[in-house]
């Protein structure tokens, strides 16, 4: 089942270990990312239309072959309709902006309920939300902005395909297109969105704005509340291997373990590409690090040079490793998802869904990296599968066949 697998490079490219708080839920971090946040994005996000919990796999047969006691694998790309997560988190802070806009404008509180119900669309249109975004998150926002009513600029790096714009289009949102990376479309849509009066909604904080990238986290922490829910005490997931770009994804899921799980929680991996690290690199120095990206990695939508501060302060307190993967061992990951062969059903991963997979057949075959994550047979893995087929073209250039 791994043959592929067995003819690459290493895939790990770097390692970093750091020392994290054992103890529960710390009260500083309640500041960052506060619990009743977490329990608000919680209690929303399930009463959204067409909400259900994304289904957790058992990829057995893979969890036998790299002698591991179980690998669980939370399908995202079943999520709204969307094939991505990002829904979790977009979509919420856009209803929280616009609770605190009407408000503004009102003197009145209104609830997020009041909001998708339409009671407030003549003042939703008149406040536009923008952001840049890899497809993911833009097409996040898209969905988020038609629920709410009020209008969507995205902007789109040079190396965004045509399927990812087209996404969002179709979801209502006007899709600009910037010269550059990722990075540089951030820059780029923050001095637009001040020069027009429209509302950034981004994922990736920084000084003086932290307001809704604190909210995208809350809601990403229905990931870890729904995992939790799905499972009995003694089969709660002893690792995560997280894939991130800014650091919100990540962050957010472990917050909301650690703040349900306390000293029980699980031991926490970040997964970057080797051509993004700024996580690894915020890790070595001990300090938020900004990564200089020469070459995209075709995990796209990890492709970020610039740390969310606000994650970091999470991150550099709970998770433990960091591990950087070349982009070789994507494909045969896909692949192995798209047979069956890993155990269960034929599953969708897109290729940043599955960074974390990949870094996982490395690291359970590696005895340094086995031994240095603490892997062994009654070790219960849980990854992430962030993102399905986002792109179907390449999607299907990589598997072979369209998405079934």
């Amino acid at each position: 089942m791994l043959h592929e697998f067995a003819a690459l490079d290493p895939l790990i490219q770097d390692h970093v270990h750091c020392r994290t708080d054992p103890g529960p839920y710390p009260p500083a971090l309640d500041k960052v990312l506060p619990v009743t946040m977490m329990q608000e994005a919680q209690c929303e996000i399930t009463q959204w239309p067409g909400y259900a919990p994304s289904t957790l796999h058992s990829l057995k047969t893979l969890a036998d072959e790299l002698e591991l006691g179980t690998i669980y694998y939370k399908d995202e790309a079943e999520r709204f309709g969307l094939a991505s997560f990002k829904a979790l988190g977009g979509a919420f802070a856009i209803l929280k902006l616009l609770q605190h806009e009407i408000g503004n404008r009102t003197g009145s509180r209104v609830s997020l309920a009041s909001i998708r119900n339409g009671e407030h669309s003549k003042i939703c249109r008149t406040i536009t939300v923008a952001s840049a975004t890899a497809g993911n998150h833009g097409r996040s926002l898209a969905w988020g902005a038609q629920l709410a009513g009020c209008p969507c600029k995205i902007f789109i790096h040079a190396g965004v395909g045509d399927a990812r714009r087209q996404a969002m289009e179709s979801l209502g949102a006007e899709v600009i297109r910037v010269e550059g990376n990722y990075d540089d479309s951030v820059h780029h849509a923050a001095r637009l969105a001040a020069d027009q009066g429209w509302f950034i909604v981004s994922d990736t904080s920084y000084p003086g704005y932290l307001d809704r990238p604190r909210e995208i986290m809350a809601g990403y922490t229905v990931m870890a509340r729904e995992v939790i829910a799905a499972l009995k005490s003694e089969e709660l997931p002893t690792h995560i291997f997280l894939q991130t770009g800014c650091g919100g994804l990540a962050a957010g899921v472990a917050a909301g373990f650690w703040s349900e799980l306390g000293v029980d929680r699980p031991h926490v991996v970040i997964i970057e590409p080797a051509d993004a690290a700024c996580l690894a690199e915020s890790a070595r120095n001990g300090r938020a690090t900004a990564y200089h990206i020469e070459n995209e990695s075709m995990m796209l939508g990890l492709s970020c040079g610039e740390v969310s501060i606000l994650a970091w302060e999470i991150l550099e307190q709970c998770a433990a490793d960091y591990l950087t993967i070349s982009d070789d061992g994507v494909p045969p990951a896909m692949r192995l998802l798209a047979t069956g062969a890993a155990g269960g059903r034929p599953l969708v991963g897109g290729e940043s869904g599955v960074a974390g997979l990949a870094a996982l057949i490395d690291a359970a075959q590696g005895s340094n990296h086995r031994t240095a994550l603490h892997l062994d047979n009654r070790s219960r893995v849980l990854l992430i599968g962030s993102e399905g087929a986002t792109s179907p073209d390449i999607y299907e250039q990589i598997v072979g066949h369209a998405v079934q």
